[in-house]
């Protein structure tokens, strides 16, 4: 039963450290580099590149249904994109489980994850290409196609720090979205 209970505050514990402590692990890519052309797929097996949502700030999350980080933080990414995802922010929430959509959807559907499209990257591509090494990592994509930025853990996506700081980084993100999530 303690031991139980131990687990349990653990859990919490990491969370509210990620939603609090995020920017402590941002590391901001000075200069900006660009984003390699490596393809991956939509859920019908379209080819896509990072190329294809230049003008908008991408937030570009590396995760699989494996990992336990990735699965906590999975909802407040489809509340960002609910919130902010649009004409000038995209979240991509690139999934690299080898079995692809066949371990993306149920999870999907599991967690009623609703706004995020499904994106599959099962050989890793633009993860090797973008040299990430951690799960979850976030990659922010400015609208010229340049990273500026990556946070490597969880963070609470939706909290209003993060509104804040995201909002920053685009001009022209309708500060009125910006109200704390109910």
């Amino acid at each position: 039963m303690l031991r139980s209970l131990l687990l349990v505050f653990c859990i919490f514990a990491g969370a509210a450290v990620a939603a609090e402590g995020w920017l402590q692990n941002y590391r901001k890519t000075d200069p900006p580099t660009p984003a390699p052309d490596a393809a991956f797929t939509d859920s019908d097996g379209g080819e896509i590149t990072l190329a294809q949502f230049r003008g908008k700030l991408v937030v570009l999350n590396f995760w699989a249904t494996w990992c336990a980080p990735c699965r906590r933080e999975m909802p407040s990414l489809d509340r960002l994109q609910g919130k902010l995802g649009g004409e000038t922010l995209e979240v991509v929430a690139l999934s690299i489980d080898r079995s692809g959509v066949e371990r993306v959807d149920p999870f999907f559907e599991q967690h009623s994850i609703q706004q995020l499209k499904r994106y599959l990257d099962p050989h890793n591509a633009v993860g090797r290409a973008m040299n990430v090494h951690r799960l979850p990592t976030t990659i922010l994509i400015d609208t010229k196609g340049h990273e500026i930025g990556r946070l490597e853990g969880p963070a609470e996506w939706d909290a209003t720090e993060i509104l804040t700081f995201l909002q920053d980084q685009l001009p022209g993100i309708d500060s009125g979205a910006l109200a704390p999530p109910k």
